[in-house]
């Protein structure tokens, strides 16, 4: 049409509705620089039967942003889970006011005059096991209501924050939420046939949601229903079946409390976010429950008309009556900071709570919208958060002070100590979900019914680790999916046996598979095998300060390594301090991993903790006299282990044998059936004196006889 204006977008301007960059293009020949967008295209609505008119009086080259007057400033917050006030805009404009910035604007808090009484009521239908699941319930009739395009102030609100405007009924709720964190819904009151119900779904229900999926539902969801069944899923999002439209004339407000873990719990396993379900699962203002319906009655009234029915609550709204006391004090013990008691009143007020002065303690009522307040250090850091953090000086603590406790205990040490080493060894830390899949589960001793997680985060981590190796197969499966061939990956956290506390322990594990270099001139690359994971195992266990010269090396790993290449490390008889070896080719075919995977696992808690009151180093002796090597070859059983001959070798005479190591296994030609021949080199370093002739000839004998008594073997000739 001659002389319309419209919404130009050019060549390089992105569209906001479908993300599309505009770019010249020919177009039947013609030269195309930029396009006209309709209101879909620019994310402002449904609307995409023609391009936007402008007002004729609107500037011609001034963005489209200023003239809907969207071009405020956007301050991006990012609200951590503790603070759900502050997810509506009220609660932030209180900090801000608090801080100085402005002063927060009182609200009308007089409740609508009902002119009728609602003839919906609400039926609390739960169990002595369920009825936290929803505190309270509260709906009122409005009827008579037109419901069309919201005023533009609140669309250009709605706009400014990112959702779309539907219509006045809606954009109300979406409204409240913002600016109160409440959420409310609205049902179309000609469409709910008889009372609601609030009580949890039967195995099977399913419901069309607005968001225009069908959930089938359990028995933990907490459902609004009606005669002809769910209606809505409490406190994440409402059913398409009684959804308000532009016809709605009469309509059902709702604002009700739900408990936040049920809520959550719901949202996660049918896989539903929704702005509600991200308020109530954080918590929201019991006390605003009314509030809020007033609120939405009000703001309804005036943008659609109608006349408003009286207010049915089901359930009861709790009380809210939390005390916390704070020393003055405390404030300067804890933050350093030198606060008039006056100032920490007025800091304690601004931000809602009522105080009271008593003999140096200030006594505060807590607002209901602050629940996370729990005791006086969450005062402590209000009044220093206010202050100013910037404020706090920085005071060195006192080195010799009697009471400072270290800053992590020996478990902590322990942990960090082992990450240290296995990234020295060249190792890579992962950091994977204490939870994996009840199919890895079963593979490595888990699945229990006691560790299968109720509410799991997905299907594929539905239980809690009984290993680490599982999560780190899983990755190094990631990895060789993306080209990658060699891979050495470690993690030091917790594993669960059962569901008590003793059942948890810290496990350092790590696995190494593919070559340990590339292709190179020089020669073969080494693939990994159990006497690698067993160095891996002995360097981590020396590193935190176990006893390794006294580790015993047995047969005996878990099912998921490979029987004959894989073994335990042991502290005396019966501690376990270590597993190490390939892993069972069963375990990897099952996870889909190209071995062979060497791997070791190593029991944090099974090591002793030493003595943290003795602090020096004992000096360590160096002889100056020359060692003496001897080697012998005993010819033993064909099951009998290297490790007893070692161990009952240095046994002989345990202050001049300084090592004993194993050089050679002789199993062939020449050798009886049911024997081999064990060679090692026993080490004697003397101390005060040189060692003659006579000496090592008699320390010798000692060897044999000791090898002998402990394994029938004999001296090979």
């Amino acid at each position: 049409r001659t002389g319309m204006k419209a919404v130009f977008a050019g060549n390089g301007m992105t569209i906001p509705g479908n993300g599309m960059k505009l770019k010249p293009t020919e177009i039947r020949g013609v030269q195309s620089n930029g396009m006209l967008v309709s209101e879909r295209e620019m994310g402002l609505s449904d609307e995409h039967d023609g391009i936007i008119e402008m007002p004729d009086d609107a500037p011609i080259g001034m963005p489209f942003a200023e003239i809907l007057e969207l071009d405020d400033p956007m301050i991006e917050i990012a609200v951590t889970p503790n603070r759900q006030d502050c997810l509506g805009v009220r609660g932030i404009a209180r900090d801000l006011a608090a801080a100085g910035l402005g002063t927060l604007k009182p609200v009308d808090k007089t409740p609508v005059k009902a002119s009728f009484d609602t003839p919906v009521s609400v039926k609390m239908a739960f169990d002595a096991d369920s009825a936290d699941a929803c505190p309270a319930f509260a709906l009122r009739l409005i009827k008579g209501v037109k419901n069309g395009p919201s005023p533009a102030w609140l669309q250009r609100q709605l706009q400014a924050v990112g959702l779309r405007p539907i219509s006045a009924l809606v954009d109300v709720t979406n409204y409240i939420s913002l600016d109160r964190a409440r959420p409310l819904h609205v049902f179309d009151a000609d469409k709910v046939s008889g009372d609601l119900t609030l009580r949890l779904a039967k195995d099977g229900e399913k419901l069309s949601a607005l968001d225009e999926e069908e959930y089938t539902l359990h028995d933990q969801v907490c459902v609004i229903a009606d005669d002809n069944g769910v209606q809505s899923l409490a406190g994440v999002m409402g059913g398409l079946g009684t959804s308000v439209t532009e016809d709605t004339v009469n309509v059902l407000v709702e604002s009700a409390l739900f408990d936040p873990i049920r809520t959550a719990m719901t949202g996660r396993s049918l896989g539903i976010e929704s702005d509600a379900r991200y308020r109530f699962e954080r918590g929201v203002d019991s006390n605003y429950m009314l509030g809020g319906m007033e609120d939405a009655t009000r703001l309804i009234l005036d943008m659609c008309g109608g006349d408003a029915g009286s207010v049915v609550l089901g359930g009861d709204v709790p009380a809210w009556d939390k005390e916390v006391a704070l020393r003055t004090t405390r404030v300067k013990d804890l933050c350093a900071l030198d606060i008039p008691t006056d100032r920490m009143v007025d800091i304690l007020e601004s931000v809602g709570f009522a105080c009271t002065l008593s003999d140096g303690v200030i006594n505060t009522k807590v607002p209901s919208w602050r629940t996370d307040i729990d005791g006086e250090a969450d005062l402590v850091e209000e009044v220093a958060r206010i202050h100013g953090y910037g404020t706090i000086p920085a005071v060195p603590m006192d080195p010799i002070a009697e009471n400072v406790l270290p800053a992590i205990d020996g478990r902590q040490r322990r942990v960090r100590k082992a990450k240290r080493k296995l990234a020295a060894r060249g190792m890579n830390e992962a950091v994977t979900w204490s939870f994996t899949s009840r199919a890895y589960a079963d593979l490595f001793g888990g699945g229990q019914p006691e560790l299968i997680l109720s509410n799991p985060i997905s299907s594929e981590l539905d239980t809690m680790r009984p290993n680490l190796l599982p999560n780190l197969l899983d990755a190094a499966r990631r990895n060789q999916a993306r080209g990658f061939k060699t891979i050495n990956l470690f993690e030091v956290g917790p594993q669960f046996a059962g569901a008590e506390p003793a059942d948890q322990s810290t496990v350092a594990t790590g696995i190494r598979l593919g070559p340990d270099h590339d292709r190179h001139w020089s020669g073969e690359a080494d693939t990994p095998d159990a006497l690698g994971a067993k160095a891996d195992a002995l360097a981590l266990l020396a590193e935190i300060g176990a006893p390794v010269a006294n580790l015993k090396a047995e047969r005996g790993a878990a099912d998921w390594y490979h029987p004959g290449r894989s073994g335990l490390l042991k502290l005396g008889p019966k501690t376990v301090v270590a597993s190490f070896g390939e892993l069972h080719p069963r375990i990897l075919d099952a996870m889909d991993v190209d071995g062979p995977v060497a791997a070791f696992e190593v029991y944090l808690d099974a090591i002793p903790y030493k003595d943290r009151k003795k602090t020096a180093r004992p000096v360590h002796d160096v002889s100056d006299l020359q060692a003496v090597e001897r080697d012998f070859a005993f010819i033993v059983d064909a099951d009998t282990a290297a490790a007893d001959l070692l161990s009952a070798a240095k046994s002989a005479d345990k202050k001049l044998i300084s090592n004993v190591s194993l050089f050679d296994v002789y199993e062939g030609k020449g050798m009886e059936d049911g024997k081999k021949s064990l060679a090692i080199c026993v080490r004697l370093q003397p101390i005060n004196d040189t060692l003659t002739d006579k000496d090592i000839d008699a320390l010798s004998d000692k060897v044999v006889a000791a090898v002998t008594k402990a394994t029938g073997g004999a001296l090979r000739g």
